[in-house]
């Protein structure tokens, strides 16, 4: 018998959320997490019986993000004139460590996405290289010189950062 939709959202939910948000600003990762749902909702009927469910998931909302990435590369930002500083500014900061998700974001886009998909939605190395198309053993070494480059690009700023 084929598992309710509703219980796939609810038990990978959170887990596609932070692939998301891994790449994106929250606003935009809602929309991929939102993106992702739909368009895995409407495939979900033809997915084989036995098939990894959360590893198909992951890879849908890794597709996602890339559009949404795409997408937001050809559309201008607003800017905010104020300064954030100025009395009576009601801006309010994101949530999150923004140098963490800047220093996964400098990472080459295979290392980035084994280190999210691996160390953060906690697939295997098997399902990852899948999902970036690569071999498990290339997934591995991809995820361990990003979790390098993180420890000494932003292990680095961040004990800068808490030293002053």
């Amino acid at each position: 018998m084929v598992e309710p939709f509703d219980s796939v959202v609810a038990a990978h939910g959170a887990a596609v959320l932070r692939v998301c948000r891994s790449r994106l600003r929250p606003a935009d990762a809602d929309d991929a997490w939102s993106e992702t749902f739909i368009a895995a909702m409407r495939a979900y009927p033809e997915l084989r019986v036995g098939s990894n469910v959360r590893a198909w998931l992951f890879a849908i909302a890794h597709h996602k993000t890339i559009d949404v990435l795409r997408r937001n590369g050809r559309t201008p930002e607003p800017v905010d004139h104020r300064s954030h500083d100025a009395p009576g500014s009601d801006s309010i900061p994101e949530p999150g460590d923004d140098l963490l998700r800047a220093a996964l974001a400098a990472l080459p886009p295979k290392q980035h996405d084994s280190v999210v998909l691996h160390h953060i939605a906690g697939l295997p190395y098997a399902e990852v290289g899948e999902i970036i198309g690569s071999s498990p053993a290339a997934a591995r070494r991809s995820a361990a010189d990003g979790i390098a480059a993180l420890r000494a690009g932003y292990g680095r700023t961040n004990r800068e950062r808490q030293s002053t």
